[in-house]
């Protein structure tokens, strides 16, 4: 702790309470950020701001903002200053009006080879401290190691910035500092970073991507002086909650919350839940430093309770298909009265509030000092409790399951009431000390709520007899099926190639909220981004600079077994005539100018009709016209394709609808050899349910497709963990041997059919696996009922 200050020497140790921080990267990549991007992006955070009430401590940018990778930078040089032509400081301000600081990516050196360049470097970064406000730098080896040398002028850049920012926090990533490395705040946790399926996928079968993240463990001796690196929203969105809240608040580090990438790619109605996860961190931070670590065998895995002797927090998880009941015992087991305050927690009679705040919200009660209550954790989800010997002063309900949507001062309590639908619950409100004015129910008066504090409340649908989530069984062993090619098919065209934040716009649809659509925009529209291909619908744009390309910027070749062009024109289609817009024989690669190319054409994937293309700087096809068209293949695809056009007696045809793919293997590469197959009938399905077909082992990289088929029609699936094949924005998907899990939603006209889920087994591919097939949902299936509340202090 240093005397002059009152701050630890680096920054922070590990007492020092949390700072809720978002970093930009995979929001822009080494190219770095912009000043109307990064401004864009804090207007997304000041929307939570005034919206929940939701506080970020420190916005950090990533690489490219001085520094990048293997180069070093100046806020004197034309690149900063093309990027940042007023510097930091509108940005500064604008951080600054929501309570933020900033922070900033670079490398630990930069100090050049004279003293004059030393000189430059230790001042600018000191300028960074004393004039704009920064209090973290991320030093990262991308950029390059401290050269033993400047080992001296790294110890006084650290200590000159420090001189006006003691609260500096200093990240380690990969760096061998030296004697510099006591200025060093923390290092980065397993080397991991968490871009789902690009820097960790999951290892077994699950029901969602996010399940590798759940499985992470504590590190070691529950150091908070360390980096997990946060939890990305770029890719994978479902089941980020669980993820979160693990970081946060079973981990805790010093950096906690912490998310990097997109959250504007969220839906609108989760952005309300991501500012209630800071709210509650914010609120319960100081406590939260201290931690005990629970029994496996009583709490399950890597189970955490932090707080004090009157209030713990209790982070728990489940890393199996089937629920799990873990029992709680209110009394120094969980830490209750262990520490502080001469052990009051132990006087006799005390009661203890009990909440759980994940998933989904609920006072479960109050309960003897001593009680045993037994919680329930859904499959591969997480589950965030609180237990408490005083009052928890933030609005509640008991009687059914909730989410508090709103609580700022000045304005109503918004919260959403959660029951099963065909219910009734009898709902307790709690507000605490504040006197309730008014409750409206779905616009409705609910005065028996404001006069007697409790009511009775429905909530509507019809009443499942079955349970939502449940395995349906075991494939079993069958020939290889007739429609094979077709089934395989279903799936490549279900799927896409686009890049993973693509698939999260498309998961998470529009918004109503202008600085989220902001955002999107600014991230969807940046130059380098449109540049790279990385999306189908710049084939039906007509823009000059748009595309779509095989993604070749990194040595992997990302092609499936050469790989394929294939073309969805979303319904049976009469279409004469096709034409690639390419431009070149470069782009063309690896096919040919002045050579034909044979394709193939069908309405229903099991019927497929040869078609010719000639190759010239583009590709063109007759299509058989006498007959309806909707799927189109070639079994090899150019570099890169600028526009798709389709004619009908000359006249252009309307693409609303069209998709593409260019990774996903042709099936003659490696066809089917073996079949799994389990035939079931549902007679009704949840609100977001959909099928998880399983693939327990490592049968092959790319080598075990599944697919269903309902009323003699093939099925594919649009989502799998691991992710499918994308022409990524960052690094590739990660590729993986096995343990495949295939996800298909749905539909009403599944309902009361007989459906067949079948597994295939390419060619090469190992048969030692195990298929099954579960029925699940997401979001846990409630019917939702907004209750709004004013008290007399509104």
């Amino acid at each position: 702790m240093s005397a002059t200050t009152g701050y630890p020497a680096a920054g922070a140790d590990e007492r020092t309470p949390s700072r809720a921080q978002y970093f930009s990267w995979i929001n822009n990549t080494n190219e770095g950020p912009t000043e109307a991007q990064t401004l864009a992006n804090l207007d997304f955070f000041q929307y939570l701001h005034d919206q929940y009430g939701m506080v970020l401590d420190i916005y950090a940018f990533d690489a490219g903002t001085i520094d990048g990778a293997r180069f070093y930078g100046s806020t004197d040089s034309e690149r900063f200053q093309r990027q940042f032509p007023r510097g930091f400081g509108p940005i500064r301000d604008r951080a600054a009006a929501v309570g933020t600081s900033l922070g900033l990516w670079g490398g630990p050196d930069g100090f050049g080879d004279t003293p004059e360049q030393a000189r430059r470097r230790t001042t600018m970064m000191e300028s960074l401290c004393r004039d704009d406000g920064f209090v973290l730098f991320k030093m990262d080896a991308v950029c390059g190691q401290l050269r033993p040398e400047h080992h001296d002028h790294f110890i006084e850049m650290m200590t000159r910035c420090r001189s006006h920012r003691p609260e500096l926090i200093l990240l380690n990533h990969r760096l061998d500092l030296g004697p510099g490395l006591a200025h060093a705040t923390t290092f980065l946790w397993e080397g991991v970073e968490t871009y789902i399926d690009v820097h960790i996928a999951n290892t077994a079968p699950a029901p969602h991507n996010r399940a590798c993240a759940l499985q992470r463990g504590l590190p070691p001796q529950l150091a908070r002086l360390t980096e997990d690196h946060g939890v990305c929203l770029s890719s994978c969105l479902d089941f980020w909650e669980d993820d979160l809240v693990l970081q946060a608040f079973n981990r805790c580090l010093i950096l906690a919350p912490q998310v990097y990438g997109n959250p504007w790619l969220l839906r609108d109605d989760e952005l309300p839940r991501l500012a209630r996860f800071y709210n509650l961190h914010r609120r319960y931070r100081d406590i939260l430093i201290h931690a005990t670590v629970l029994p496996e065998e009583d709490f399950g895995p890597h189970a955490i309770s932090r707080g004090d002797d009157r209030t713990r927090l209790i982070t728990l998880r489940n890393l199996t298909w089937e629920p799990v009941r873990r029992t709680i015992v209110l009394d120094e087991r969980i830490g209750l009265g262990e520490a502080g305050n001469g052990g009051e927690g132990r006087e006799a009679g005390q009661r203890i509030e009990l909440r759980r705040l994940h998933p989904h919200e609920r006072i479960l009660g109050r309960f003897n000092r001593g009680e045993r209550i037994d919680i329930d954790i859904p499959p591969f989800r997480a589950c965030l409790l609180l237990a408490s010997a005083d009052p928890v002063d933030e609005p509640g309900i008991s009687g059914c399951d909730y989410e508090l949507i709103r609580d700022v001062p000045g304005r109503p309590i918004e919260i959403d009431l959660l029951g099963e639908p065909g219910s009734e619950a009898t709902v307790t409100l709690h507000t605490g000390d504040r006197p309730l004015a008014t409750a409206m129910l779905d616009g409705e008066p609910l005065d028996e709520l404001v006069h007697h504090g409790a009511a009775k409340v429905r909530f509507a649908g019809k009443k499942r007899t079955k349970p939502w989530h449940r395995s349906l069984g075991r494939l079993e062993p069958v020939q290889v099926p007739d429609d094979a090619e077709a089934l395989y098919e279903a799936t490549c065209f279900a799927a896409d190639n686009n890049a993973l934040e693509v698939r999260e716009l498309q998961r998470s649809g529009p918004t109503a909220i202008p600085q989220v659509q902001a955002a999107r925009q600014a991230f969807f529209n940046q130059a380098v981004f449109r540049r790279r291909h990385l999306w189908d619908r710049h084939l039906f744009d007509d823009e000059p600079d748009t595309g779509f390309a095989i993604n070749r910027r990194w040595p992997r070749d990302l092609r499936i077994r050469g790989g394929a062009f294939r073309l969805d024109l979303g319904r049976p289609t009469f279409i004469d005539r096709l034409v690639l817009q390419v431009g070149g024989d470069y782009h063309l690669q690896p096919l040919k100018s002045q050579e034909a190319v044979i394709g193939e054409v069908s309405h229903d994937l099991q019927q497929w009709t040869a078609v010719t293309y000639f190759a010239t700087d583009d590709l063109e096809a007759a299509l058989p016209a006498e007959q309806p068209i909707r799927y189109i293949r070639l079994p090899r695809c150019p570099d890169l394709i600028r526009h798709v056009h389709g004619y009908r007696a000359g006249k252009p045809l309307d693409r609303t609808g069209w998709r593409a793919g260019n990774l996903f293997a042709p099936y003659r590469s490696a066809p089917a050899e073996q079949a799994w197959e389990l035939a079931f009938t549902l007679d009704e399905a949840a609100p977001g349910s959909y099928l998880a077909i399983a693939i327990h082992g490592e049968h092959g990289h790319e080598l075990a497709y599944a697919a269903l088929r309902c009323k003699g029609r093939p099925i594919g699936a649009p989502r799998r963990a691991p992710s499918f094949p994308a022409n990524t924005w960052e690094v590739p998907v990660r590729q993986m041997p096995g343990n495949y899990t295939y996800y298909f939603p749905i539909t009403p006209d599944m309902i009361g059919r007989r459906i067949e889920a079948i597994v295939l087994l390419l060619r090469g591919g190992d048969a030692a696996i195990r298929p099954e097939v579960w029925l699940t949902a997401h979001p846990i299936p409630r019917t939702r009922r907004r209750l709004v509340l004013s008290t007399t202090a509104d």
